[in-house]
Order: C-alpha cells, then sequence, then structure tokens
C-alpha cells in the first residue's frame, strides 16, 4: 500500500515539475518576443518618416509639435 502510495507520488510529482517548467519555459520566450518587439518598435520610432501624435485637449490625436515631425512638413 505504502509503495503504491509513493509511486503515485512519483509519478504526480514528475508530471507537475514537467507542467511546471513548460510553463516558465513559455513564459521567458513570450517576454523575449515582448522585448525583441519593443526594441524594434523602438527603432523603427526614430526613423524621419514617423510622425508621433500627441491628444489634444478635445482627445483628439494630432502630431505633436516636436521638431522631428516640423522636418517632414
Amino acid at each position: 500500500m505504502i509503495v503504491r502510495l509513493l509511486i503515485y507520488l512519483l509519478i504526480f510529482g514528475a508530471i507537475y515539475w514537467g507542467v511546471r517548467r513548460i510553463l516558465v519555459d513559455w513564459r521567458n520566450r513570450f517576454a523575449e518576443v515582448d522585448k525583441a518587439t519593443r526594441e524594434r518598435d523602438l527603432k523603427e520610432r526614430e526613423r524621419p518618416g514617423v510622425v508621433e501624435l500627441k491628444r489634444d485637449k478635445d482627445g483628439v490625436f494630432r502630431p505633436g509639435d516636436d521638431k522631428k515631425d516640423e522636418d517632414n512638413k
């Protein structure tokens, strides 16, 4: 009886450890993808043809007054 219980505990422990490891690997992979996407977006934002929109007092997004935006006009 005790041997059977130990075998079940060992099997469930291995399954738990494996599922936990898979979830940690997925989280790390998604974090890497998010970081790469953010770095790409920040790099693209520096391009000269990109206009940065700012929220106006009425809530509508309009081009800001940055020097970068004035160069594109």
